[in-house]
């Protein structure tokens, strides 16, 4: 009798341990795994968002008969798309001409021309030249407030820099490194530097 208790006891605590055990490994498993498809999921579909959309409008932007068909398409007649496509068509113009300080030609160029020439062409507003001056235009508003056409401004150093946001956290800018192009808010270096943001098209 003391025998079949010995091992029944022996069975009971057997069976108790390895659930406990096989539970906690299973359960923290399969949270670490699921909490890691999860953030890898959804990390990959905002840049595959992002890259699809930039490619959409690069493609209708590409020539000037598949832009003006597509914004008088009236399932695009909302302000911001419409100004979004203006600064992307404005962009395919520009993209990947050099940065020049004091430069405002296809030659070469600097941030604060490219966005008086931006304004200028796109939307038949005068801008001053400097980027100091040109922070000091519109309503400054808040980084969670930015939509497409609002300027965005950083403190670089001796000069400060500016560019024009579009829309999922990227902005174009005449950058001293890759000139005329489009990156992210998001960016180490930018997120560190960012100073301010303007609206001046409401």
């Amino acid at each position: 009798m003391a025998r079949y208790i010995k091992n029944f006891l022996f069975f009971l605590i057997f069976i108790i341990v390895m659930n406990g055990c096989s539970s906690k490994y299973v359960d923290n498993s399969d949270l670490s795994k699921n909490e890691y498809i999860f953030q890898s999921a959804s990390l990959q579909n905002t840049i595959l968002q992002r890259d699809l959309r930039l490619k959409k409008y690069k493609e209708l932007t590409k020539s000037k008969k598949n832009f003006d068909s597509f914004k008088n398409d009236l399932a695009f007649q909302d302000d911001r798309m419409g100004l979004n496509l203006e600064l992307f068509d404005f962009y395919n113009e520009w993209e990947g001409v050099g940065y020049k300080f004091g430069g405002n030609s296809k030659d070469g160029i600097d941030c604060s021309a490219f966005i008086q020439k931006a304004f200028s062409e796109k939307f038949d507003l005068s801008m001053p030249r400097t980027t100091d001056m040109q922070s000091e235009l519109g309503k400054e508003i808040d980084k969670s407030e930015l939509k497409s056409g609002d300027l965005v401004f950083f403190r670089t150093g001796d000069t400060n820099h500016v560019g024009i946001y579009l829309e999922d956290g990227m902005f174009i800018h005449a950058s001293t490194s890759n000139g005329v192009t489009i990156s992210e808010l998001d960016n180490v270096y930018f997120k560190e530097n960012y100073w301010t943001a303007r609206r001046i098209i409401n």
